[in-house]
This record gives structure tokens, sequence and C-alpha cells, in this order.
């Protein structure tokens, strides 16, 4: 395929707000997992909560869009001046030939749930319920392109944890036939009850920061964060591409993802075959690795039938999962990491599980990758892998 370059880039999550705040915690392993503060949930376990969003109401000509979802995303497009760089862009192009492509897994069903506590004697939700521009899958979007006075094609992604890495490859191929020059990519997924009570109700949240590959890993950590790319098939003065996306569904389970890992080495080889590289070439997987015993170990086996051991962490346990926000995320990290010249660890890694068998990165090291690719792997097996390159 046509590499389409990053030519901006931001992320935000407990971390901090900005790619700075990110490049520093990766390479300190410093995390942002805390014990569960969020609302009146009463859980014992760890979130990665973003500061700052409750002190930052969308106000103005898009007030009606304020939750806590779009407020998340308002935070991250101003980070890294990326809405800048956007607004440049469009003036270049046109806004009608500048996409936007959006993974979300629950939008803001915070709203939702606010408004069923303040249900009227009748069952009535409050006058000032805005189920359009909140909640529903679409408000995200909506609210972005407005933000950035967008009028390309526009959609919502909400396939799980693979969300916002899918809208990379619904980006590219939207930009191969035509429909627009350029796209806003990426994901923002905020903490919810729905989410933490859901999880746990699943028996999938662990009661300590999560601990990807570890061989006593026993469940999530849940986060937030808001994470956008701008892809753009020109060449411009900037280091990183997308070179190659590969997609693929297990069709095996609702919730487990297939044992072996199949699916998700479907999605790897796909992703390699695009770019026209060998799997030896790579010098670095970002692995989806959640922390819960199944999801690591199909992945594993799926990496380990690709190649034999190129350097692999998982980088949950710096930010908590962030479901429909992490394959933007990760795309990030890894960007982060072609660009600034390092290897991400694997935090709250204390044994590796001998099952797993991979040459994991435990503590973040100096480097020089040039290829890496970052795996997104989703409830009901909906798998995704972005190969993003320096250029």
């Amino acid at each position: 395929m046509q590499p389409l370059h990053l030519t901006a880039y931001t992320a935000t999550s407990a971390l901090g707000h900005g790619n700075a705040a990110h490049a520093d915690a990766l390479r300190t392993m410093r995390g942002g997992l805390r014990p569960c503060d969020f609302e009146d949930v009463d859980l014992d376990t760890w979130i990665g909560r973003v500061t700052g969003i409750e002190d930052a109401p969308i106000t103005g000509h898009l007030a009606a869009y304020d939750c806590r979802n779009n407020r998340l995303a308002a935070l991250a497009l101003e980070a890294d001046g990326f809405a800048a760089a956007v607004a440049d862009a469009r003036r270049r192009l046109g806004a009608a030939r500048i996409g936007v492509f959006l993974g979300t897994s629950t939008s803001g069903i915070l709203e939702t749930e606010h408004a069923y506590r303040r249900r009227k004697a009748d069952g009535a939700l409050p006058a000032d319920y805005r189920f359009r521009e909140s909640h529903e899958i679409f408000s995200l979007t909506d609210f972005v392109r407005r933000h950035l006075g967008l009028r390309g094609p526009a959609l919502t992604l909400s396939t799980a944890c693979s969300s916002s890495a899918k809208v990379f490859a619904t980006a590219a191929r939207h930009i191969q036939v035509g429909w627009c020059d350029a796209a806003v990519v990426g994901g923002v997924d905020s903490l919810c009850q729905m989410t933490l009570y859901g999880f746990h109700s699943l028996q999938l949240v662990s009661a300590e920061p999560c601990r990807p590959l570890d061989a006593q890993r026993n469940g999530l950590s849940i986060g937030e964060a808001g994470s956008f790319a701008l892809l753009e098939a020109a060449p411009r003065d900037n280091a990183v591409a997308l070179l190659g996306y590969g997609e693929s569904a297990d069709a095996y389970h609702i919730a487990r993802p297939e044992p072996n890992g199949r699916g998700a080495l479907e999605a790897m080889r796909a992703a390699l075959t695009r770019a026209g590289l060998d799997a030896a070439g790579l010098d670095y997987v970002n692995l989806h690795a959640t922390g819960t015993p199944a999801n690591d170990s199909a992945e594993s086996r799926a990496l380990s039938a690709l190649l034999d051991a190129p350097p692999t962490s998982g980088t949950k346990g710096w930010t908590g999962h962030t479901l429909g926000a992490a394959g933007a995320l990760e795309a990030v990290f890894c960007a982060l990491s072609i660009e600034h010249g390092f290897l991400p660890g694997t935090l709250n890694l204390r044994t590796p599980d001998p099952a797993i068998g991979l040459n994991l990165v435990r503590n973040s090291r100096t480097g020089a990758p040039r290829r890496v690719l970052s795996n997104s792997l989703g409830f009901g097996g909906s798998n995704c892998s972005l190969l993003l390159g320096a250029v």
C-alpha cells in the first residue's frame, strides 16, 4: 500500500497530556494507574484516570456536546498543536477533502447513567438529557469534525478493543479510492460505571495494577484516553508513516479469543503483506496484552507462529486498558518509539509467564526501531494489526 504519513499525532491518557508526557513516562517506567476513585464506584481495582476532565466543560456553540467523552476528545485535540495542524491541512486541502474516522466502545454513556439516576417519578428522563450529542455512538465523531471544521466523510467504528486501530485501515481505504486526501483518525473512550462494573462481573478486573504477560496476571485495569493522528498521502516533513494494516475476525466466541491466536496471526500477516515486508524485518511488536490469561496466551501463540523472537512488550500496565481508544493510543506509543529511539518495557511485569515464550522487553531501553507492529484484539475476535515505520 502507499505509505500514509502521520503528519501530526497526539495522546492524552493517565500518563498526562501530550506526547512529551507519554514519551517521558514510557522511557522512565512511570505508570499512571491509581486506586479506583471514580465517582461512587465501590470496586477494589486500579484505574487509568485522566486529570483535568472535570474542569474542562465544553462551552460555546458546541456546548450541547458537553460530556466526559467529548471533554476528553477536546483536551486531546488541543495537545501538541494537533488542532492547529489539522487547520493547516484544511487550508491546503479543503475541509471536504479530510475525513474523520474514530473509534469508541461506549461513547458518552456516562451521561445516560447520570440521566437514569435523575429519572422522574413516571420514569421519564430529564429534559436536559441529550442522547444525540453525548451517548449516541456517532456523537464523538460529530463533535470532533465540528470542532475541527471538517466536512469530509466521517464515521465511528465500535468493535470493542480494536475500534481505533481499525479506523487507520478504514481511512487508508477511503484515501486509496479518492474519497478524501487526508484523514483524522483516533479513538476516545472514557470511564463509566457500566465498563467498570461490567468487566468486574466478568471476573476480568484485577485488584492490583494489571500485569500483562506475568505468570501471576489476574486481569486488567480499566483506563481512559483520547488519541489522534492526521494521515496524509503526500509526503511531509515528518518521521513516521502507516505502512500496512491487517484485519481479521476469529468467528470463534462472543468474548474469548481463539485459543491458538489464528485470527491474530492472520491480521499480522495481512499487515506485513500489505506493507511488502517480511516478518524478520520487524524491530518491535507492541502486544495487545490486556493482562488476562486467555488473551495473552492466544496472542503469544500467534506471534510465535509468525517469527522467532522480535522484541515485544505490553504497555497497558502504564495506562490501563483504554478499550476503544487502545488501538490509537498504542499506535502513538509506537510512533514515539520510532521518533525518539526507544523500546517501551512491560510495566508491572515481575515473573514472565514461561508459557508465553516471547522476547519480552521488561524495562524500557534505547534502540532504533524502524519497523514496528501494533496489535489490537477486540472482544469476539475482532483483530487489527498496524505496521508503522520510519520514512
